[in-house]
């Protein structure tokens, strides 16, 4: 198993990121290149187990929120439709810590993933720059510029849950 790993710091409160992400449908609102987004069956955008599909640079993604903490400010989710890459057994947590010096906030996003050996760097390469990129849409939504300091260590890999 194959893991892909990239955090950052935001100047705001933890509680303000997660007032935006913590929505599942909300991608389009944070996301630079998400189009319509819609939650299946009528569920709500909290709902562990809602589908959500997202227009993605003209392609229609699916994915199951799997899990979701207001404690933790967390969520975890996993394709039902294939995935852009060639991945297989793929699933991504998103989570929001406070960082008391500064009321400021630690964001991390790591995917798990199973993959033919010889593109585990590969591909985590791409989807690291692809959490980048996505966390960096994500503080231009909320009118904070470029300002952070992002930690891109290959080798850090989040806690075990």
């Amino acid at each position: 198993m194959a893991r892909a790993y990239y955090s950052t710091m935001f100047r705001e409160p933890a509680p303000e990121i997660w007032k935006i992400i913590r929505d599942f449908n909300n991608y389009p609102v944070w996301v630079n290149g998400a189009g319509e987004s819609r939650i299946e069956d009528g569920k709500s955008g909290d709902a562990v187990g809602a589908i959500r599909q997202v227009l993605y640079q003209g392609r229609c993604i699916r994915q199951r929120l799997l899990a979701l903490s207001d404690v933790e400010r967390s969520q975890t989710y996993e394709f039902c439709s294939e995935p852009s890459l060639p991945v297989t057994s793929f699933q991504a947590t998103l989570r929001v810590t406070s960082v008391i010096d500064g009321d400021r906030a630690f964001v991390e996003w790591w995917a798990d993933f199973d993959c033919e050996p010889a593109r585990h760097d590969e591909l985590a390469g791409t989807l690291r720059g692809w959490f980048a990129r996505w966390l960096e849409s994500l503080r231009t939504a909320m009118g904070t510029g470029t300002g952070h300091e992002a930690v891109t260590n290959p080798k850090l890999v989040p806690p075990s849950a």
